[in-house]
């Protein structure tokens, strides 16, 4: 049986252990580009964001430009709840009339935006919040008059994203757009992919609650581990995706069309996921990658 100090010394060597295994990957990304999309459970349970924004923090300590965008749907829910105004969705999105956007733009930027900047910056002077609206970042014009304020993006801005960038800031970045008539409620999912798309990244992350893409719905044992860009588009286009999975796979294949290195979707209900699938050999989720060069 071990002695308590020859259990500390073999729990100090299985550490060091992880860090040696981490160092090529920590040498190969320090200076990247990686956008990361949060939202979800991950941000509901206190532990768990806590533990992505230690994730975070620990990414641009080793030298990463990290950018995260957000969402925040539950947190607008509530707060529509509170107004006693109505929830509606439409095809997956929300509708938004004047009202709600109202109630998104108080959510999204004054709630979940603010506290994930202070979050960030309990390490250190290390987050700003900005808005797409900021610095016309995320251009919009209305998806459909039936969904009110919901926006597609027509052009992304980024001198504002690089300009906090390169001054050794995260940008924490609300997924709320702007256009001629006023602000606009935009898909997270979207949002990041636009911007990643618009930085040039190297990585493109979604934190969300499943743990990647299967190849069958619902079997564990059949969690897609890679796939290439060509092979993203084979699935997209084979009618195989769930209704909920389309859009973001879609975003997918535009993000790798666009030149963006890689694209990883991962579950951030999982602790720490986001430094084991950048750090660590095996990963945790799905990772989509550009195709190789013949």
């Amino acid at each position: 049986m071990l002695s308590s100090h020859g259990r500390l010394a073999s729990e100090a060597a299985r550490r060091a252990e992880v860090l040696v295994e981490a160092l090529p990957w920590i040498h190969a990304i320090n200076g990247k580009t990686v956008v990361v999309k949060y939202g979800g459970a991950a941000m509901e349970a206190p532990e768990l964001c806590r533990q992505v924004i230690a994730d975070i923090e620990l990414l641009k300590l080793v030298g990463v430009r990290v950018v995260l965008v957000h969402g925040g749907g539950k947190a607008i829910n509530r707060l529509l709840d509170r107004l006693d105004l109505e929830v509606e969705f439409r095809d997956g999105l929300r509708v938004t009339d004047d009202a709600a956007m109202e109630a998104v733009q108080m959510a999204l930027i004054g709630q979940v935006n603010q506290s994930l900047v202070l979050a960030l910056n309990e390490y250190g002077e290390h987050a700003v919040g900005v808005s797409g609206a900021d610095g016309r970042t995320l251009e919009c014009r209305q998806l459909d008059e039936r969904l009110g304020h919901v926006g597609e993006v027509t052009q992304v801005n980024c001198e504002l994203i690089e300009t906090v960038l390169d001054d050794g800031y995260v940008p924490v970045v609300a997924s709320v757009g702007c256009g001629p008539d006023g602000f606009y409620n935009v898909n997270a999912d979207v949002a990041a992919s636009k911007i990643a798309q618009a930085l040039g990244a190297d990585t493109l992350v979604y934190l969300t609650n499943e743990d990647g893409l299967y190849a069958e719905y619902g079997d564990e044992d059949s969690l897609i581990s890679l796939l290439t860009r060509s092979e993203t588009h084979e699935i997209l286009e084979g009618g195989t995706l769930t209704e909920g999975m389309i859009p973001k796979i879609a975003s997918v294949a535009e993000a790798l069309d666009a030149g963006v290195g890689d694209v990883r979707i991962i579950n951030g209900t999982f602790p720490h996921s986001l430094l084991i699938e950048i750090f660590t050999d095996a990963g945790v989720g799905t990772m989509f990658t550009q195709d190789e060069e013949e």
